[in-house]
């Protein structure tokens, strides 16, 4: 109720992300057709009672592939994410609690990552392991752990110095225990914000990659790879095709992105000048 009082638009994307889910988990159950299945001569058919979003080039129900693709959607989404953020935390916590040498060769591996841009990272990942949904997760991951490692270090380089850490350590506590008991629970809004962000920023980049044929493979019914095909070849015969994929993606990037910033300025709002400059 708090957030809907006081962050009515993050309510909003709440509730976008909610339905998204929601659609990922039961889409085998909301669908009216298999999203593989071809319907006959009805080729690019504009949406109708029988096919309510039209059908594609190779008469498949774009309906049931879009509720589909929330499920591809998702499933990267959050592979890929929590894989970034376990990779961001364990780097970003380390680095800043342990400094010296070992925090100068770790910062500058990251900024040697950073200097490249993302899609690059991606591109040659993909390049190198091959097609795959698996392969996808890991390329994002990848692209993505760096800048949040940076933001993880911050609070960390902060929470070392507080009385309770140095009380710790002068009653000769472990390392391990105080990263967990101590460190860990105190850098978990950051951590919590960032991995909402990231879910939106993405689901942006899978769509991209599937946009540029890199990303999860055919006949999963990706949305990127629904704009890059029929929708760029039938874009003025059947607009649909790429205005109802390019809907799903802005609803569920929007979506994320307002209910991260939301639990950003509730959880922590000493982070939203800095996170909105890294932005």
């Amino acid at each position: 109720m708090q957030l809907v009082k006081t962050k009515p638009l993050g309510a909003f994307g709440g509730l976008l992300v909610l339905g998204m889910v929601f659609v990922a988990v039961f889409a085998p159950y909301l669908s009216p057709y298999d999203p593989n299945m071809m319907h006959g001569e009805k080729v690019v058919a504009p949406p109708s009672v029988e096919f309510w979003l039209g059908t594609d080039a190779l008469a498949r129900d774009m309906l049931s592939r879009i509720l589909h693709g929330a499920r591809v959607s998702m499933t990267v989404g959050l592979g890929a994410v929590g894989l970034s953020t376990l990779l961001s935390t364990v780097i970003g916590i380390l680095s800043g609690y342990y400094g010296g040498l070992f925090d100068t060769i770790l910062q500058r591996i990251v900024d040697a990552i950073m200097s490249f841009p993302w899609l690059v990272i991606m591109l040659t990942v993909m390049a190198i392991l091959g097609p795959g949904q698996l392969n996808v997760i890991l390329a994002l991951a990848l692209a993505g752990f760096a800048g949040a490692s940076r933001v993880v270090r911050s609070a960390v380089l902060a929470i070392k110095e507080s009385d309770y850490v140095m009380a710790a350590k002068s009653i000769g506590c472990k390392n391990s225990t105080i990263l967990i008991r101590h460190i860990l629970p105190n850098v978990a809004a950051p951590i919590i914000v960032l991995a909402t962000l990231g879910l939106g920023n993405t689901i942006l980049a899978e769509a991209s990659l599937s946009f540029l044929g890199f990303g999860v493979p055919p006949p999963a019914p990706s949305w990127g790879r629904m704009l890059s095909g029929d929708g760029m070849n039938y874009m003025l015969k059947g607009p649909w095709l790429a205005v109802f994929p390019g809907l799903a993606i802005s609803a569920g990037v929007f979506g994320f992105n307002m209910l991260g910033d939301a639990l950003r300025d509730l959880l922590d709002p000493k982070l939203t000048g800095g996170m909105r400059l890294r932005r």
